[in-house]
C-alpha cells in the first residue's frame, strides 16, 4: 500500500507541478480550443485566472513532489480536479479521461491520508477556545 500511495502521489504531483510550470512559467505555447472551451480559456487568460490557476497547480504539485504538506496540497487539487471534471464535462468532452483518473488519483491519495482529514468530516465540530 505504501508504494501506490507513493507512486500515486508522485504521479499526481507531477502532472499538476508541470501543468502549473506551464502556465506560470509559458515555455511553450498553449493550444486554444475552438468553441465554447476556447471563449473561457481565453476569458480566463485575459483575466489572469490561468496565472493563479497556475500557481496553486505548481505549489500544489510541489507539496505532493516533496511529500510535505500533502493534505494541503490534496485539499488544494481537489477544487481543481472538480474544475477539470466538470470543463470536460460540459465544454470539451475530449479532455474528462484525464480529468476522471487525476480524480481517481486524488480520491485513492485522500483515503490514504484520511487521518488527516478526519476533522473536516466531523459532523459536530466544535471551535477551539
Amino acid at each position: 500500500m505504501k508504494v501506490m500511495v507513493v507512486i500515486a502521489r508522485i504521479l499526481l504531483g507531477l502532472m499538476f507541478a508541470f501543468a502549473g510550470f506551464v502556465k506560470v512559467f509559458p515555455v511553450m505555447p498553449m493550444q486554444i480550443p475552438s468553441g465554447d472551451a476556447g471563449t473561457m480559456m481565453s476569458l480566463m487568460m485575459g483575466h489572469k485566472w490561468m496565472l493563479l490557476y497556475g500557481l496553486v497547480e505548481l505549489a500544489s504539485g510541489l507539496m505532493l513532489l516533496a511529500g510535505r504538506f500533502v493534505p494541503l496540497g490534496l485539499t488544494l487539487l481537489a477544487a481543481m480536479i472538480v474544475n477539470i471534471v466538470l470543463f470536460g464535462t460540459t465544454l470539451a468532452p475530449q479532455g474528462l479521461p484525464a480529468g476522471l483518473v487525476l480524480g481517481v488519483l486524488e480520491l485513492f491519495l485522500v483515503y490514504a491520508y484520511r487521518a488527516s482529514f478526519a476533522g473536516i468530516f466531523a459532523a459536530n465540530a466544535k471551535p477551539t477556545s
